[in-house]
């Protein structure tokens, strides 16, 4: 998801997303200790997408403090 995306959702929607994209990256990295991983790949993906999410919601807390 690309940051434009992410900024038009609703901080409670993108805090859900987190939400799921954190249960997501569990699932995978136990699939990955137990070999059964197929594309490692998405490990990265979906870390990197927690990550703008995160960085939007705190963009948005710092514009409301200003």
């Amino acid at each position: 998801m690309k940051a434009n995306e992410i900024r038009e959702l609703t901080t409670a929607e993108i805090e859900q997303k987190v939400k799921d994209l954190k249960e997501e990256l569990f699932n995978l990295r136990f699939q990955l200790a137990t070999g059964q991983l197929e594309n490692t790949a998405r490990i990265r993906q979906v870390r990197k997408s927690i990550a703008r999410m995160k960085t939007v919601v705190r963009q948005r807390e710092l514009s409301v403090n200003n």
